[in-house]
């Protein structure tokens, strides 16, 4: 945790966002009382893998056969 005045964040608020969204905690004080921590408001969800379910799903080959005609006809076909 790292604790700045105010006078000091605001001179410094640019690179005291930053820290923050890099996962800083960072506190401001007043009067060395802390008073406020800056914190990102979002958090970068954590990026898909493509292929991650490889060898885990397996679609049967019948998946691909034409439907029977009455589920045609429930889907308005």
């Amino acid at each position: 945790m790292t604790i700045f005045n105010v006078h000091a964040a605001k001179s410094n608020l640019s690179r005291l966002i930053e820290r923050a969204c890099d996962g800083e905690e960072i506190v401001i004080a007043r009067n060395n009382e802390p008073v406020v921590k800056l914190v990102p408001v979002h958090t970068a969800a954590p990026r898909r893998q493509r292929g991650s379910l490889r060898g885990q799903v397996v679609v049967p080959d019948s998946f691909f056969d034409p439907l029977p005609g009455e589920e045609l006809d429930a889907w308005g076909q």
